[in-house]
């Protein structure tokens, strides 16, 4: 058809009895008079849909089919983690276990010291590990983690809160070099300064240059104000060295802390602090000496002083071993004399 007016006019009528159909129809509902020439369109265009849907339907059923796969797929590689996690699960009993012995240590230390705290798991270390000593724990603000809160595990002190996100927080360990500390002795109370050294014994400085200090003796946290960053009592180590009194003003000594700081998994945040300082009550008790046995055993005498006592024993009276036994102690009663002379030897003669 060419466009020409004609056309144009045509288009534009048939464009308008079809919105005007559509109106009708829509208004109608049901009773809509031209329902009787849908059914009529339906039933000479129905075999051809039909048609075209069978012809349709492998594609239909193939991209079904590609849909299923996906969720079939997708159902396996959950259950291949399902079973990873299991297999894991299963092969980690031994670490499940000490995990549990740590989680009843740091909760016994709680209870010891009376802190209230907030469990935790280490999930990273500080990626400047030469620089500094740092762990990133799996708590935050959310958790009521604050700055400057004091954290412990089962053995003692790990540290403090240095920096606090919506969800994780950051930790100084107490043998970073930056890392410093009040502690006091167990039962002298002499107080000093601890000091990190990184992977060496930490460095303590006493206030008293001639505090009598030995090998063996154990520090705790001395507690700071408003118990941030610090709360009291907590076990800080144990003093492996001494240096030699000089005269000054303070004493330096070093102690092995409790805390394996490589080693880091639960660790507890003291989110409330004690309502009295614990002192010496968090540490442990010192295993108690074994009782000495004393066996005495008397040496038998040399070969030669007991062939002498012998030897003395057979030279001692020999008359005495040649006679019978009773007559060693003398003549028994009724033994003749041979000098006596008989008293009727003369009336024997003849």
């Amino acid at each position: 058809m060419r466009d020409t007016r004609e056309s144009r006019l045509l288009l534009v009528l048939l464009i308008a009895i079809a919105f005007a159909l559509i109106t009708v129809d829509i208004r109608g509902g049901e009773e809509s008079p031209v329902d009787g020439a849908r059914q009529a369109a339906a039933a000479v265009f129905g075999p051809v849909e039909n048609g075209v849907a069978s012809a349709v339907d492998p594609i239909g059923n193939a991209i079904g089919a590609v849909r299923d796969s996906g969720e079939r797929h997708n159902r396996i590689a959950a259950l291949e983690q399902e079973n990873a996690a299991l297999k894991a699960k299963l092969g980690s009993d031994d670490r499940n276990r000490n995990r549990l012995r740590e989680l009843d240590a740091m909760l016994k230390t709680a209870g010891a010291g009376q802190y209230g705290i907030k469990g935790a798991e280490v999930i990273a270390i500080g990626a400047a590990q030469g620089f500094s000593w740092t762990v990133t724990l799996d708590v935050g603000a959310r958790d009521g983690i604050r700055r400057d809160m004091t954290v412990l595990n089962g053995s003692g002190l790990v540290g403090r809160v240095t920096t606090v996100g919506p969800s994780t927080s950051t930790v100084l360990l107490a043998n970073d070099p930056d890392f410093t500390v009040g502690t006091r002795m167990e039962k002298s109370d002499e107080l000093g300064f601890a000091t990190g050294q990184g992977d060496r014994p930490l460095l303590v400085q006493l206030l008293n240059g001639k505090a009598k200090v030995k090998q063996g003796d154990r520090l705790v946290t001395f507690g700071s104000q408003a118990d941030k960053p610090f709360v009291p009592g907590v076990p800080v180590g144990e003093v492996v060295r001494v240096d030699p009194a000089g005269g000054g003003l303070t004493r330096n000594v070093y102690v092995r802390p409790y805390v394996g700081f490589t080693k880091l998994d639960i660790v507890g945040v003291v989110v409330q602090a004690p309502r009295s300082d614990p002192r010496d009550m968090v540490l442990p008790q010192k295993p108690k000496p074994a009782p000495t046995v004393t066996v005495t055993v008397t040496p038998p005498p040399p070969d030669g002083q007991q062939a002498g006592r012998q030897q003395g024993d057979a030279q001692q009276n020999p008359a005495d071993q040649q006679k019978p036994d009773g007559q060693a102690a003398g003549r028994p009663t009724g033994t003749a004399d041979p000098n006596q002379q008989p008293q009727d030897q003369g009336d024997a003669t003849p």
